[in-house]
Order: structure tokens, then C-alpha cells, then sequence
């Protein structure tokens, strides 16, 4: 019998592509796809990574050729560069991007090829059909057209300089923040770094980025294909890092990064310490009431990739908490999920979670009872808890059955607004332990 996803966590390649284009600034997205597809999928960003908005030109306002059965018969070029003049003259924009839908692909439009003839006119195309996989795709499609056509090479290279690539924007809901956040890290140790979405970029600036000595991608799913593009294109080489999240995860970020570009440890231990001063100046606040209202817990975890490991190991590692379930849900890979299982092996925890992969989330609260021993109404039974889930909306069911307290940190945010919120670094770990604190302590 066929499988089906409940409750996917994400859109197509188009749709990846429209809430990666959506955190570039002054950039347009065209989009050749039948009516509905821009819209539908740009309002699930806009809505569920924590009500972000439609941006410089989304939602209704997308450029789209609304392409009919007239055009799947006989073609749709012509219909795809009548929108590109018409958006040309009306959108003012540094930046419009053709991108495509599952129809136009399926019938053979050119749509990359008609971008090209107004390349004079700021123009170009990226194929990104939904069929050709989920939100990541596009992502990627997006990022390999800013590297071809946008990035100028450039032989002269700055060895204190690096892109950063792996964080979608929208997907990752904390994305500006985070980015942000790396960003100022990174400056401590006189590194330049070339966000393509952190504020204040602007496609003036992506065009520079063949300058940078250095590529680190954030992501097992999202980016690596840009990354090997930006080394064969541009002869930057890349690194993989995970999202750095909290005193352990950071330090160890700044030393990865840091080494990889030459700079003394003695520079990158002395930055450390001072955030780390900084860091603890402010936890050392809760310290008491940590301890004499216990507010330990188990967690189970339920991210992507992304998120998953790094939001596992600052709970366990730093905060203290029980790891007892980890779910990522966009590898599925035996080999993939093999090796970013092993990640969790360096984790300092007295506890190791369980580690699963996992698409559905209706799946979860299975794999939680079958991995805690079942009440046979024995005098005393050890429930689980108590217990806190961090996760999507998805997972406040989950939650509410467990009798858990509950944080949605991945995609889809449907119960937060976010606007500037960072998770990442030593002062987003701060942030991180606000919410869930105040979480437990709600109800007082």
C-alpha cells in the first residue's frame, strides 16, 4: 500500500522557492505555474513561520502567468515573457526571479531559457517544479541561480570572509534572528559573513560574495548543492557545521570556524569566554528557582535536521534536561539517518535520547509510550514526566496527551508571531531558556 505524509511539515520545491526568494531583498519572484499555486503556497509561509508576512512582493501580490489549458496545449512561453515586461514595467525590484510549477515543467516550457533573454534587464530563472521534491529543493534551485548568474567570480580572495548556507528562510522561522545573531559571533573574531538574508544584505551585496574565502552550511538537507556549486564555480571551499545553540554548541562553532580560517585559539578562547561571562551573568538569575522548584524535565524533541541535534544537545548538554526522544523528520536515507545518528554520541548527557526518523507525527506518541514501561496498575508506577515537547504546532497534541508543557520552535509556528527572535548563539540560548521557563511557570 502507497504511503502517505500526515501533516507534512513542508511545501514543494515551489513553494521552497517563493520563501526563499521572499527573504531576499527587493527581489520578485514570477512565477509560471497554473492560478493558485503562488498564493497557496507563499500564504503557508506567510501564516505558519510564525505570521512573517508577505514580504517585498508575496501572497497575492506575486507576479503570475495563470497559465490555462490553452497555454498546457500549445505552449506557454510566450504567455511566461508578456509577465516578465509586464512586471518589469510595473514592479520596481533589484532582482525578478522566474521560477515554475509542476505544469509548465510536465509540457516542456523553457522557462529558465525566456529568463535569460531579459538577463540585461535583471532577470533570471531557477526550474523549481513541485515534483522535484519538498521545501529544500527549491531553496537550493534558488541559491544555485543566485551562484551562476548573480555571484561575480572574483580571484581575489578575502581568507576572513565566508557565506553562510543551510538556513531557509521561513522554514527556519527564526531565520533573521538567528542570522543575525551568527553574524555578530563571528565579527568578534573579525569574520565578515555574507548572510544572502540577514538584514541589511541586499543583491548588491550576494553579487560580492565570490570574494569569500570560505562557505559554511548550517544544514544536512538544505545547501549542500549551492555549496559544491560555489566551490566549482567560484573555488570556495565549504565546511559543515551545526546551528550553534547555547554555551556548548557555540564555543564549539567558534573554535570549528575559526580554526578552518587560521585564527589563533588563544583569540577565539578569549571571545568564548567573554560571552560565556555574559552568558552565565544572566542564567546564574534562575539558578535558585531552577533548583528548589526542580525544573527539570524530559523532552522529547521533534524537528528537521536542522534544529533537531542542536536543540537536543543545548537541553541536555547545557540546560540539564533529560533527552528522551529525538524525531527528524525530512531525512530518509538509511545511510543519511546512520550517520546523522552518530552525532548524538557527543553528547555529555548522562542520558542519550532515543533517536528516531520520522515523517508523521501522529507517529510520536507511539513511539513514546513503547519506549517507557506501560502502567500493568502496579501500587507505583513511574509515569513519564514530567515532560515538555519542543517542536511545530504539529506537536501541542502530542503535548496536551502527554501531559506535557509544550514549545514550537520548528516548522510550521502557527501559535507565536516572530519577528526578530533569535535561538542561536549564547544570547539566543537565553532567549530559548525565557520561553521555556515562562512556559512552566504560566499557570503560577
Amino acid at each position: 500500500m502507497a504511503e502517505f505524509i500526515e501533516r507534512a511539515k513542508f511545501t514543494c520545491a515551489l513553494g521552497g522557492a517563493l520563501t526563499t526568494i521572499a527573504g531576499i531583498n527587493r527581489a520578485v519572484p514570477i512565477v509560471h505555474a497554473a492560478g493558485g499555486c503562488a498564493a497557496a503556497l507563499s500564504g503557508t509561509y506567510n501564516l505558519a513561520a510564525g505570521y512573517r508576512g508577505t514580504g517585498y512582493c508575496g501572497g497575492t501580490m506575486i507576479p503570475t502567468t495563470n497559465i490555462s489549458e490553452n497555454n498546457i496545449v500549445f505552449g506557454g512561453e510566450e504567455r511566461l515573457e508578456e509577465q516578465i515586461e509586464n512586471s518589469i514595467e510595473i514592479l520596481d525590484a533589484d532582482l525578478y526571479i522566474v521560477i515554475t510549477g509542476c505544469q509548465v515543467e510536465i509540457i516542456g516550457d523553457d522557462a529558465v531559457g525566456v529568463a535569460r533573454r531579459f538577463r540585461d534587464r535583471n532577470v533570471i530563472g531557477a526550474s523549481t517544479p513541485g515534483f522535484l521534491g519538498n521545501t529544500f529543493k527549491g531553496y537550493d534551485a534558488i541559491l544555485k541561480a543566485l551562484i551562476k548568474d548573480v555571484i561575480v567570480p572574483s580571484e581575489k580572495k578575502d581568507v576572513r570572509t565566508i557565506n553562510i548556507l543551510g538556513t531557509v528562510p521561513g522554514h527556519d522561522v527564526f531565520y533573521r534572528g538567528n542570522l543575525d545573531e551568527i553574524k555578530r559571533l563571528l565579527g568578534l573574531l573579525s569574520i565578515k559573513v555574507n548572510t544572502f538574508f540577514g538584514t541589511g544584505e541586499s543583491v548588491a551585496d550576494i553579487k560580492g560574495y565570490g570574494k569569500a574565502g570560505l562557505t559554511v552550511l548550517l544544514s544536512n538537507q538544505a545547501g549542500l548543492e549551492p555549496a559544491e556549486l560555489l566551490r566549482e564555480l567560484h573555488d570556495i571551499p565549504y565546511i559543515k557545521a551545526d546551528l550553534p545553540i547555547g554555551p556548548s554548541g557555540t564555543e564549539a562553532f567558534l573554535y570549528q570556524v575559526g580554526e578552518a580560517l587560521g585564527i589563533e585559539k588563544e583569540y577565539i578562547e578569549a571571545v568564548a569566554e567573554k560571552e560565556k561571562q555574559h552568558y552565565y551573568s544572566y542564567l546564574e538569575r534562575i539558578v535558585d528557582i531552577y533548583s528548589d522548584i526542580d525544573f527539570q524535565r524530559y523532552v522529547v524533541i521533534a524537528a528537521d535536521s536542522y534544529y533537531a541535534y542542536p536543540l537536543t544537545g543545548f537541553l541536555a548538554n547545557d540546560l540539564g534536561w533529560i533527552p528522551f526522544l529525538t524525531s527528524i523528520n525530512d531525512i530518509t536515507e538509511e545511510e543519511e539517518q546512520e550517520n546523522y545518528r552518530k552525532k548524538f554520541e557527543h553528547l555529555t548527557s548522562e542520558t542519550r535520547p532515543k533517536v528516531v526518523f520520522r515523517q508523521n507525527a501522529g507517529e510520536l506518541l507511539k513511539e513514546v509510550k513503547d519506549s517507557w514501561p506501560n502502567n500493568h496498575n502496579q501500587k507505583y508506577y513511574d509515569a513519564f514526566g514530567p515532560a515538555f515537547v519542543v517542536g511545530s504546532s504539529i506537536e501541542r497534541g502530542l503535548a496536551e496527551k502527554l501531559g506535557a508543557n509544550f514549545l514550537s520552535v520548528a516548522f510550521p509556528v502557527s501559535n507565536r508571531v516572530v519577528l526578530n527572535k533569535s535561538y542561536a548563539g549564547f544570547r539566543g540560548a537565553l532567549t530559548l531558556i525565557e520561553d521555556l521557563i515562562s512556559d512552566l511557570v504560566a499557570a503560577r
